[in-house]
C-alpha cells in the first residue's frame, strides 16, 4: 500500500503500524497548519496518566499558515519539560536507560521550524527500531486522493481510533492500559521487540 501520512511530534503507534505496512511512505507537508492536532503534540503514560506534551509555536497574523511554515516558539524551555516529563513517566521502564540518550539531541538542539524537528525524530525512531522507511514529500495539496491510501486523518487525535495491542505499561496496575500512545511509549517499554509488534498490528 502506497500511503500519504503527516510527519508528526514522536508520532502514535498508530502511525508507526500504518508506516511499518506501507510499500512507500509520501509525507504530507502542503498542508494548513492545524492546532490542537499531533502535529506539534504526543501523548505518554504519566505516573497521573495520560498526559499530553505541546510543543508552542509562534503565532502567526496570517489566517492560513503552511505546516512547512510553522515555527516553534523557544522562548520558553518546553525542550527541558518535555524531557523532564519523558524521564518521570519512564525511567522505571526496562528500556529508557539504553534509549535517553538517542533522544538527547531533540531535548538539545533549538530548531527554528516544527517540520524539521519532525523529521529529525523520525529518524532518530527509525534508528531506535532499525528499521529504514523511505519517503517523498508532497509537492501540492490534494482534499482527496485516488493514488495513496490516506492516513491523514491520524493527525488528529480525536478521529484516530485505533486500538493496538496490550503490551506491560509502566503504571499498568495503577491506571489500566492505555492504547495508542506515543511511539515513546512502546520503545521504552518493548525496546527491539517494538519492531515485531508493531508489524503484528493490524490497521
Amino acid at each position: 500500500m502506497n500511503i500519504l501520512i503527516h510527519p508528526t511530534y514522536f508520532p502514535s503507534i498508530s502511525h508507526y503500524v500504518a508506516m511499518m505496512k506501507a510499500e512507500t511512505i509520501t509525507f504530507e507537508v502542503e498542508d494548513n497548519f492545524q492546532k490542537q492536532s499531533n502535529r506539534n503534540r504526543m501523548y505518554i503514560y504519566s505516573p497521573n496518566g495520560l498526559q499530553l506534551l505541546n510543543i508552542p509555536i509562534v503565532n502567526s497574523s496570517e489566517k492560513h499558515q503552511k505546516y512547512k511554515d510553522v515555527k516553534i516558539d523557544n522562548s520558553t524551555d518546553w525542550q527541558k519539560n518535555h524531557s523532564k516529563s519523558l524521564e518521570a513517566a519512564y525511567r522505571n521502564s526496562p528500556f529508557y536507560e539504553i534509549l535517553e540518550y538517542d533522544f538527547q539531541p531533540i531535548f538539545e538542539k533549538k530548531h527554528s521550524f516544527l517540520l524539521d524537528l519532525n523529521f529529525q525524530i523520525f529518524e532518530i525512531i527509525n534508528e531506535c527500531l532499525r528499521v529504514e522507511l523511505p519517503f517523498s514529500k508532497t509537492t501540492e495539496y490534494f482534499h482527496e486522493t485516488n493514488q495513496f491510501t490516506d492516513f491523514r486523518n491520524l493527525v488528529n487525535g480525536k478521529k484516530d481510533t485505533f486500538t493496538n495491542d496490550r503490551y506491560t505499561q509502566v503504571f499498568e496496575e495503577k491506571e489500566g492500559f492505555l492504547t495508542n500512545l506515543s511511539i515513546l511509549d512502546l520503545l521504552f517499554n518493548e525496546g527491539r521487540c517494538a519492531k515485531d509488534y508493531l508489524k503484528n498490528q493490524l490497521i
